[in-house]
């Protein structure tokens, strides 16, 4: 049985036996990989908080050839887990970014590309949570950005904002900005990504002024011309911001994005097209509706 290490993230844990857990993570040399951490579960575990969601570590196991399931030995915390100072926006926002890696991700298939995209998100999730990130300032029930996923219903170009009653949690801009990033990447790194700039049901391009449609059934971005009552809007300044974050670094996007920026429609957009390919609907997401 060969004993390998590997740096990872952690993704999930489930309960199994009396004190054991099923760790799935995320190898960047072996890719997705599930293993058992025995007595994970007792009060005083060896494991600590290297076994928290989206931690980085470095992780010792044994995986035999053609086994389904490791056996962790012990892990290594990378850096402070980040459940430590995040409050309930960020833990929900790090729900999103674990439940989406755990359905895209298939096993033993590794993914530098998506591991480092993780780890940009964490680090960015970490500047914030530390108070380094001022850039814009929170979602208030007056804001006209309105919540981070509307959930009123589809609507036309030409409604008024809409707010869902008192928020759970102020959601930063920060935040709202990394999710988006992180939901438009995944898409791009799975290959889903449709063209922003095209009509999915005419092929003729849309002007980059021109207000985008969508709903659940289409597999991209269509004009006014074929607008349905399922279908919700992409403003064109949705379409530039997306744009703009697929040829910058997550970092690079700090001062150039204004608080004024909408992302609620692209982040429902984006949303809607993973729940599209997992074909079935994101937990965490409908968590964030309520943000």
């Amino acid at each position: 049985m060969p004993a390998r290490e590997s740096e990872s993230l952690i993704l999930r844990t489930y309960p199994y036996r009396e004190a054991d857990l099923v760790v799935s993570f995320v190898s960047r040399e072996q890719g997705k990989l599930r293993g058992i951490a025995r007595a994970a579960r007792r009060p005083k575990s060896r494991w600590g908080s290297g076994l928290e969601s989206l931690a980085h570590v470095r992780l010792f196991y044994f995986l035999r050839e053609n086994q389904e399931l490791a056996r962790l030995d012990r892990c290594e915390l990378q850096s402070p887990p980040l459940f430590l100072k995040a409050d309930y926006s960020v833990s929900v926002a790090q729900a999103f970014v674990a439940e989406v890696s755990e359905k895209l991700l298939p096993e033993h298939e590794p993914n530098d590309a998506y591991f480092r995209l993780l780890l940009l998100v964490l680090d960015e999730m970490k500047e914030g949570v530390n108070g380094k990130l001022t850039t814009g300032s929170t979602v208030s029930p007056g804001n006209a950005e309105g919540p981070l996923v509307e959930s009123n219903g589809p609507a036309d170009a030409t409604s008024k904002p809409r707010t869902a009653g008192p928020p759970s949690s102020d959601v930063p801009v920060w935040l709202r900005r990394t999710l988006v990033y992180f939901a438009l990447w995944s898409l791009r790194l799975g290959g889903w990504l449709a063209p922003l700039d095209v009509c999915v049901q005419s092929g003729v391009e849309l002007g980059p002024g021109e207000t985008a449609y969508f709903d659940r059934g289409q597999d991209g971005l269509y004009s006014a011309d074929f607008r349905n009552a399922d279908s919700w809007p992409l403003s064109a300044l949705s379409r530039q911001l997306a744009r703009s974050m697929l040829r910058h670094s997550l970092p690079d996007l700090r001062e150039s994005l204004g608080q004024s920026a909408n992302q609620a429609d692209l982040f429902r957009f984006l949303t809607q097209r993973l729940e599209f390919h997992f074909e079935q609907r994101l937990k965490s997401a409908a968590v964030l509706s309520q943000l």
